[in-house]
């Protein structure tokens, strides 16, 4: 009797390595999301999935690089396609704690726009952004309805059993499912695990060094840097959205054109990116050039900064914040004068651009901003 049960029990486990529809049985949504998340057969030649610009040891940053970056060496100022040779003009964001990101609103009472994904707030929230990058003509470039028939040859059970039997019978439900999981997947610890040396200092498990807490006093200062101003510094108390040092808001920083970019994926020097200004909710032209305040958590690890991937070091990005309009102030990186604003009549003047700290304050203020990596996302 013993020998007839064995061989069912190794009957049906052949029968389930024969058939992939039963490896997907009693999974949960967020099993099905990291699978979508990781799966490259999802684009249109099965050479690309959200992990290539996501890369889950690195605070979800695409670590690749390409012709846009800035050395030849370093992580690429964009992205590249799927096909090998498109490349975005966005420096792609990390979406390590993009679940915290609230959805796109427009906030009456400060009259600002706060929130969405993607630095333009052109998606109103978490699931809305995991279906762009399947069919941007750039990204994975395929469709949903191309997009719905992969994932019902590969994943039908599993789809069928979150979301009901009649699931594929209407491809748009089948598609916002598909986007629901991955979201559910970006929405777990692995993304926002809140462990770095500054959390761990605000509970009292480690002390932060004299130059990182000089920085953290010049971060605040609204004297100073005044960093919070759009940062905000969380406390113990603070909730998990209000840890992530940004108000969610979105400002037009002056920040020059990548024109290397620009002459590599042929926009050219004409092209000019308004930001938020292009999404149809948004009718201010108060507003153009303005995107999304990042969060600074893993900053240290997510180079190449600003929207456009234009600078290379974060010790330049302080000094661009201290220095931009100081006369005769010079960009570390090229040797010259910084570049005007792709929008300059639009840009932060009052918060930015003359802050009047020396080296050794830009030097604290790295140093502080070096306590914001998570211990999961550490390089050694």
């Amino acid at each position: 009797m013993k020998q007839i049960l064995s061989i069912l029990i190794l009957s049906a486990a052949l029968s389930a390595c024969n058939n992939p529809a039963q490896t997907n049985t009693g999974v949960s949504e967020i099993e099905l999301g990291k699978k979508l998340f990781n799966d490259v057969s999802l684009s249109k030649d099965g050479t690309q999935s959200c992990a290539s610009c996501h890369n889950s040891s690195q605070a979800f940053i695409d670590t690749r690089v390409n012709a846009s970056s800035i050395d030849g060496k370093i992580v690429a100022s964009v992205s590249l396609g799927q096909d090998g040779h498109s490349l975005g003009d966005i420096n792609v964001p990390s979406i390590a704690y993009a679940a915290f990101v609230p959805e796109f609103h427009y906030n009456k009472k400060d009259a600002v726009f706060v929130g969405g994904l993607f630095l333009d707030g052109r998606a109103k929230n978490l699931q809305a952004q995991a279906k762009q990058p399947f069919i941007n003509p750039i990204e994975m470039q395929t469709n949903s309805v191309q997009l719905v028939q992969k994932v019902k040859e590969k994943y039908q059970q599993s789809m069928q059993q979150l979301y009901g039997k009649d699931i594929f019978n209407n491809p748009e439900k089948a598609f916002n499912a598909i986007a629901n999981s991955i979201a559910a997947f970006e929405k777990t610890a692995e993304f926002s695990p809140f462990n770095s040396k500054f959390d761990l200092s605000l509970k009292g498990k480690v002390k932060l060094s004299e130059q990182e807490l000089l920085g953290q006093d010049l971060f605040i200062d609204e004297k100073k840097g005044n960093c919070a101003a759009c940062h905000p510094v969380p406390t113990l108390k603070s909730t998990q959205q209000d840890s992530l040092f940004t108000d969610f808001t979105y400002d037009n920083l002056g920040v020059p054109a990548n024109q290397m970019v620009r002459k590599l994926n042929q926009k050219g020097t004409k092209f000019v990116d308004n930001g938020l200004f292009n999404n149809p909710a948004v009718n201010d032209a108060g507003l153009k050039g303005a995107f999304r305040v990042t969060s600074l958590r893993n900053i240290a690890l997510t180079a190449p900064y600003m929207h456009n991937g234009v600078f290379k070091d974060l010790k330049t990005v302080v000094h661009f914040y201290n220095t931009r309009d100081v006369s005769e102030a010079i960009n570390p990186e090229t040797e010259k004068p910084w570049q005007t604003a792709e929008i300059d009549a639009t840009k932060n003047t009052e918060e930015l651009g003359d802050l009047g700290l020396s080296d050794k304050e830009e030097q604290a203020i790295v140093a502080f901003l070096q306590t914001l990596t998570d211990a999961s996302f550490a390089v050694e």
